[in-house]
């Protein structure tokens, strides 16, 4: 590890060398989050996104993780998901089925994905019922403060735009604060339907992780972390603010290249 240090706000930033540093260190805090969450509460229910992320998160599919992670107690869902068949080249179930879930034991009953049959606007809905049932038999957590599901990890990677999620700078749907999943229509990228959590959902989770490497991410990552010109529009991923969580930040140098000096401290 190159750097690790803490902002006045709690968000922990963790910086790497390069890619693979960081992947490594992010199998370590994915296995420990599990191991805890498993042994507190019996399960681990995390969510995913999609891009990059989901090929960092590779190591995890080796030894040791491959043998000691105890795959049958988690449960995965998605932060946010293109409304594309999964067998689509844009979808992140087949991003994160071809990279990740094929290579673990995890149940197959266990990985809630979105329903691909329907519109992005009854795909949201069906989610958040699954998602609602889930909280009812304590599969999932729920807030002690505003009743959202409470994720033991919500995995997120960052836009060059500072997009997190489906949640893009400027969009109406960032104000969301009734429900749990929402959807678009007019995605600035491609494809223009997607699902996504609401921010209120994302930072209800024991734990946040933004992962970005990359020089094409500094510039959002400055925008997102250091203290900017209040009169710019706030980007999503400085918007994530986990109530009573942890959000820890995974970068590599790349992308914290435009950090600037002293706005955290060692710890």
């Amino acid at each position: 590890m190159a750097f690790s240090g803490n902002k006045n706000d709690g968000r922990e930033l963790r910086i790497y060398e390069n890619a693979d540093e960081l992947s490594s260190i992010l199998a370590d805090y994915i296995a420990e989050l599990s191991e805890a969450s498993i042994k507190e509460r019996g399960v681990f229910a995390i969510a995913l996104s999609g891009g990059s992320l989901i090929t960092l998160m590779g190591k995890l599919c080796e030894a040791p993780y491959s043998k000691t992670v105890d795959w049958a107690k988690w449960y995965i869902f998605w932060v946010d998901e293109r409304v594309v068949s999964k067998s689509h080249a844009d979808s992140n179930y087949k991003l994160a089925k071809d990279r990740f879930l094929s290579k673990v034991p995890i149940l197959h009953s266990h990985v809630h994905s979105i329903n691909d049959s329907v519109t992005a606007e009854q795909a949201a809905e069906d989610y958040e019922f699954v998602i609602r049932q889930l909280v009812k038999t304590r599969v999932i957590s729920v807030s002690e403060i505003n009743d959202c599901p409470k994720f033991d990890l919500v995995l997120l990677g960052l836009g060059p735009d500072g997009h997190v999620a489906s949640l893009f700078p400027n969009h109406p749907v960032l104000q969301e604060t009734e429900q749990w999943v929402t959807f678009i229509t007019d995605s600035p990228k491609p494809p223009p339907e997607r699902i996504t959590f609401t921010l209120p959902v994302i930072s209800s989770a024991s734990n946040v992780a933004i992962v970005a490497t990359g020089g094409g991410k500094a510039e959002a990552v400055h925008l997102a972390i250091d203290e900017v010109d209040p009169n710019w529009p706030e980007l999503p991923a400085r918007m994530v603010r986990p109530i009573y969580g942890d959000l820890v930040w995974f970068l590599d140098f790349a992308a914290a290249s435009k950090i600037q000096c002293g706005t955290f401290s060692t710890s």
